[in-house]
């Protein structure tokens, strides 16, 4: 890519509920809980040391309804709630970001998920966005990106979800534990990861299948080889339901039981879509030059690390 810049955007809640896991017992010596400060903030400079990023964000989780909850009550209905310990160690976690000069941006209504899709695609589309007049997607907005550079995308998530926002430009980091080699899922990697599907037909597959972890109903009866199939065939929802509604020789060749559960379930497969999919034009301020990597302080980092005595990672400081 000609004058390539590179953005990383920090999936924040995805990354600190692991380092929250991998790290339960870290402890100052005065007791004070810290495994998930400091799990986020390797994976964090890891990710600086491996990518040399020339813009960082970080998306959070608010913990309020979203949309999503607000159209299906059930939505993250089976997610025990977040354990205080690590609920308490969230506002610290963002004063040390706030220390490296990293923007962070969270929303009402909203989950990370969606600011993730929309930062990533107001990158990747090149598009400058200054007010309602100029803009066509982010009406009464203010989305401002740089046209001066070509723009690589890495989302850091351990969230396999976030493969939905796979494209030319913007790849998915995804965490891996036991010490095993994060994987960078670009197109071609997703599509073999997704049994043959494309980053797009993601959405479409966890219509029909459902998502368990965050209680997204899908079909019922329909798993993963069955959506799969449904999709490469069809190629997407939409297509299918045409399909079948129309009763052609294509929509024939689904065993009778099979479309019965579709039909049946067919409000139910839209609403799935609906909750699976990541917004990509979420009503931000985003100024990409605002997000420039570097700008900090090494003394007031090391300040930062001290006080919970993280001392291996000062070492590690860029």
């Amino acid at each position: 890519m000609e004058n390539k810049k590179r953005l990383i955007i920090i999936d924040s809640n995805s990354i600190v509920h692991r380092a929250y896991h991998v790290f339960p017992f870290l402890a100052t010596q005065k007791g004070e809980k810290v495994g998930a400060i400091y799990g986020f903030l390797m994976s964090f400079l890891k990710t600086i040391k491996d990518f040399q990023p020339d813009f960082i964000v970080a998306c959070f989780d608010l913990p309020m309804p979203t949309f999503r909850h607000k159209a299906y009550k059930a939505y993250k209905a089976k997610r025990p709630p977040m354990p205080e310990e690590l609920y308490q160690q969230i506002p610290k976690i963002k004063e040390v970001l706030k220390v490296f000069n990293v923007l962070i941006f969270e929303k009402e209504g909203f989950e990370a998920d969606d600011l993730i899709g929309t930062i990533a695609t107001c990158a990747s589309n090149q598009i400058l966005f200054q007010n309602k007049e100029t803009s066509s997607l982010f009406s009464d907005s203010t989305i401002i990106c740089s046209k001066n550079h070509l723009i690589e995308t890495i989302i850091l998530s351990n969230d396999s979800d976030m493969l939905q926002l796979v494209n030319f430009q913007t790849k998915a980091c995804l965490l891996n534990g036991g010490g095993k080699k994060n994987i960078l899922y670009d197109e071609k990697l997703t599509k073999e990861k997704l049994q043959g599907l494309t980053p797009k037909q993601f959405l479409d597959f966890k219509a029909l299948r459902g998502d368990p972890s965050d209680n997204i109903p899908g079909v019922t009866g329909v798993g993963e080889k069955t959506a799969t199939k449904l999709i490469l065939e069809f190629d997407n929802l939409e297509n299918l339901y045409q399909e079948i509604e129309k009763n052609s020789k294509k929509a024939q060749k689904i065993k009778l039981k099979l479309r019965e559960l579709l039909i049946k379930h067919k409000e139910q497969a839209f609403l799935s879509k609906m909750l699976a999919n990541i917004k990509r034009d979420v009503l931000i301020d985003f100024n990409l030059e605002k997000c420039s990597w570097g700008n900090y302080s090494r003394e007031k980092v090391i300040k930062a690390l001290e006080q919970f005595e993280f001392h291996s990672l000062i070492k590690k400081l860029p």
